[in-house]
């Protein structure tokens, strides 16, 4: 490929960062363009879920895309390896009384996943600090995460090392780019170019970051919250109000998280708590949009609902391939924004 494709890409959230860095290895000069700072998107307030099993098994949205969420995290290991991002592969687990799991453990089968029914010992070692009082856990090892912070930052140097430029500006046209790449999630600003993002519909969340002791175990998914390793401490999350697009923090929402955590690891009462919030982006069937724009020299990646950083690869090798005119591969046929129309 010629060096001199130019690509400028609208979003420095995980989708828009994994096509700055792929692209850049295929040799494009790319320019990543977002005013924001690097950790103020979805992407960095998200808890960086890399998971395909308890992603479909507690969405009933998601279970269509159950083989493609797989396929998407197979991607992963070397995305990984090749930008140094650490991925945690430790699993996951749910926790409940025993109606619940009982219930978990039966959509797992029916779904064709692998999990494992434990007990109240084998839960409370997989997640020191959990209360006492649930009947045990589901535990698949199938869903993995990364830290959304670090792995932002990890990102963002690995493009600038492939020699990715950075400009604090919005993208406001196609400019002296080749193809233009639209990863701004809920944002509209952008409809004169991509008229396809006017189907994207926002989804505000908000999570807790809770300092203490760093917690060292395993992910846990609750009745009301889940809880996850984070840097410094733990991440408690989310909610989830479709079509709000604003980022005012909540007290009521952050309150109930707060309880929904402490429910589920009492020693976090009491801790420092950081409420944040993120407006993530969902198109109707819950998939992203990713591929040509009917308008322009236009390519699509954004709307990926829950799952940014689970498809945020995948996405990246589908962009990368759509803009050197080569084969998208067997996924791109389920994201195209032409399946709307």
């Amino acid at each position: 490929m010629s060096q001199a494709l130019r690509i400028h890409i609208a979003g420095a959230g995980a989708l828009g960062l994994a096509c700055a860095v792929r692209l850049a290895e295929a040799g494009a000069q790319v320019s990543v363009f977002d005013p924001s700072p690097p950790l103020a998107n979805a992407s960095g307030v998200a808890a960086g879920m890399l998971a395909p099993a308890f992603e479909t098994v507690l969405d009933d949205a998601a279970r269509p895309h159950l083989a493609l969420l797989t396929a998407a995290r197979e991607v992963w290991p070397g995305f990984a390896q090749r930008h140094g991002l650490a991925l945690d592969r430790r699993g996951a687990m749910a926790v409940g009384d025993g109606e619940r799991l009982g219930r978990l453990e039966a959509d797992f089968a029916a779904l064709g996943l692998a999990a494992e029914r434990l007990g109240t010992a084998q839960a409370a070692a997989l997640a020191p600090g959990l209360a006492a009082g649930f009947a045990g856990g589901i535990f698949t090892a199938d869903d993995w995460r990364i830290d959304a912070g670090p792995a932002i930052r990890a990102l963002r140097a690995a493009a600038r090392d492939l020699g990715v430029a950075f400009r604090t500006e919005p993208l406001t046209g196609t400019g002296d780019a080749d193809r233009v790449v639209v990863a701004t999630g809920a944002a509209n600003s952008l409809l004169g170019l991509a008229p396809e993002i006017g189907r994207l519909q926002p989804i505000k969340g908000h999570i807790l970051r809770l300092a203490g002791a760093p917690y060292a175990g395993v992910v846990v998914r609750g009745p009301a919250a889940y809880a996850a390793p984070a840097e410094g401490g733990m991440t408690v999350g989310a909610t989830m109000e479709a079509g709000v697009c604003d980022d005012a923090i909540d007290p009521q929402r952050t309150a109930a998280l707060r309880q929904a955590g402490e429910a589920l690891f009492p020693g976090l009462a009491g801790a420092t708590a950081e409420a944040r919030v993120g407006v993530r982006a969902a198109t109707a069937d819950g998939l992203p949009l990713v591929g040509p724009s009917g308008s322009g020299p236009i390519l699509l990646a954004a709307g990926a609902r829950r799952n940014g950083w689970l498809l945020a690869p995948l996405v990246a090798e589908v962009v990368t391939a759509y803009a050197l005119d080569a084969e998208p591969g067997p996924w791109a046929a389920r994201m195209a924004p032409s399946r709307f129309t």
